[in-house]
């Protein structure tokens, strides 16, 4: 099935699929919210860059077929997953924060939980945990009982993509060019490998020259940290706070100090640079439009069948039990 195909689906059963709605585990599993925030709050002291890494989980999982964790679901034999797509290979990690949160909900709800809300909950507490705002999810998902790597590949944006590219793709999920500026903006908190980078740092556009945009120290520092011929899985920060949830990662752009093109771009991009400018001057902003591009991405769903899995990694083992409409 084409890309596009697969959008217009997306996007004609989002409304026709069961309704969201805050509070949706109040009676099945009070205790949800909580006890997802204490598994993050271990995870954050344990690792800091990892609630980072939770976080990118919901737009890696909502924009390819819904936000129903297909994201979260292992290879087989039969079913090429998306954890080894182009976009997620060798990028995104802490997948085992997840099912640390599942093994702990399934001891007090069991087969209660989606994987797919946990998605939802760990990223909006992610934000919180960093000092970003917090806010109260739309819950009520189900966990897909397949993925799909090649979805993921066709739909999915390269850390090469430009603002014109960018734009158009979000508004295939109908989030508006505020929207893709105010959720780039999760980049505020974690780190990005030299890979991503390093044709920004010598081979732009074919060039052979490095980024005009970049500001010239910043560009000798990100030299240092990713030199030619070497090691492309060394990380760097995304902003110069990156344990921190704040407007600093618009600041950086302003002054030519995005790490990513896909970041940079939202500034040198006339159509992205008035918002890149509003955010880096007002916090309070910021934050008020994260959280609605947050909840905006959490809406999308396929329609499709759906279960609640026992283990976030794999289907379970006779979904024909547990098959429900999502």
């Amino acid at each position: 099935m084409s890309p596009l195909r697969l959008l217009f689906l997306l996007l004609a059963t989002t409304a026709a699929s069961a309704p969201l709605r805050p509070g949706f585990y109040s009676e099945t599993c009070p205790e949800a919210e909580s006890i997802v925030r204490q598994v993050m709050k271990k995870a954050m002291a344990r690792e800091p860059r990892s609630i980072a890494s939770v976080m990118r989980f919901q737009f890696h999982d909502c924009f390819v077929n819904g936000c129903d964790a297909s994201l979260l679901l292992d290879d087989t034999p039969t079913m090429l997953g998306e954890k080894l797509a182009l976009s997620n290979i060798n990028s995104l990690r802490s997948f085992e924060v997840i099912d640390e949160v599942k093994e702990a909900l399934e001891k007090v709800c069991p087969r209660t939980v989606s994987c797919a809300d946990i998605i939802i909950m760990a990223a909006r507490d992610a934000v919180a945990l960093s000092g970003g705002p917090n806010w109260e999810v739309r819950l009520g998902r189900k966990d897909s009982l397949t993925a799909s790597q090649e979805d993921s590949n066709n739909i999915m944006p390269s850390p090469r993509a430009n603002a014109s590219y960018l734009i158009d793709l979000f508004s295939q999920f109908n989030l508006s060019v505020k929207d893709l500026v105010a959720l780039s903006g999760s980049h505020s908190i974690g780190q990005g490998r030299c890979f991503s980078i390093m044709f920004r740092l010598y081979n732009q556009s074919g060039s052979g020259k490095p980024d005009p945009a970049l500001e010239p120290k910043y560009r000798e520092r990100l030299d240092m940290l990713c030199p030619l011929g070497g090691d492309e899985n060394v990380t760097g920060d995304l902003d110069a706070t990156p344990q921190k949830f704040d407007n600093q990662y618009f600041k950086d752009l302003v002054a030519g100090r995005g790490f990513l093109n896909s970041d940079e771009t939202l500034f040198t991009f006339p159509q992205t640079r008035d918002y890149v400018r509003l955010f880096s001057k007002n916090q309070g902003k910021f934050f008020k439009a994260f959280v609605e591009g947050m909840l905006k991405m959490g809406d999308l769903q396929s329609g499709r069948l759906g279960e609640v899995r026992i283990n976030c990694r794999v289907p379970n083992s006779r979904p024909v039990d547990v098959l429900l409409e999502s």
